[in-house]
């Protein structure tokens, strides 16, 4: 997204979504093998489209702290680089983000203040915030990430090639 960002000025704003909603039943070994039988595919489009090397943190893991962490960053204005340092920190350093450790040292690197940071983690205001999102997720029919939506009209569902969203954007400046 910070590819595109850059190439089209587009405005990016990001959405909770849970995976793996605390309670959720187990996943189960076929379902585990599916997904994984997929990595290898993925890996190698972020490879060839985004120059990414993937190595991902532990599988399963409960995200609900890190989105919580996003929305208490953009109260502080550093929503977009606190996600994108978590992403890194999860997809290529094989970092536990559910690690309340791990997450305030990525909060510190983008220049929050740790103990706030801490605090809004309990925060219902922020927990709040990442219900919200959800929500508005499920009312769009939403089942999984990534979702992109473009022009708040244009779906993108799935992991897709760089130049199916420079495609998308492309379309959205032409139809205004």
């Amino acid at each position: 997204m910070e590819k595109l960002q850059e190439s089209h000025a587009i405005d990016l704003q990001w959405h909770s979504y849970e995976l793996r909603p605390r309670g959720a039943p187990p996943i189960s070994p076929q379902y585990r093998a599916s997904i994984e039988s997929k990595r290898p595919a993925l890996y190698e489009r972020a490879r060839t489209d985004y120059g990414l090397e993937m190595n991902p943190g532990p599988f399963g893991i409960d995200s609900r702290p890190a989105l919580v962490g996003v929305k208490y960053a953009e109260s502080q204005g550093r929503g977009n680089v606190f996600h994108a340092a978590v992403l890194r920190a999860y997809w290529q350093e094989a970092q536990a983000i559910d690690d309340l450790d791990v997450l305030t040292a990525i909060a510190a690197s983008v220049g929050l203040e740790t103990e706030a940071f801490r605090a809004a983690l309990t925060d219902p205001l922020f927990a709040e915030a990442v219900d919200d999102d959800i929500a508005q997720a499920a009312a769009y029919g939403l089942q999984g990430v990534p979702a992109l939506i473009f022009g708040e009209k244009y779906l993108v569902p799935g992991a897709v090639p760089y130049e199916t969203l420079v495609q998308v954007v492309e379309e959205v400046k032409r139809k205004g």
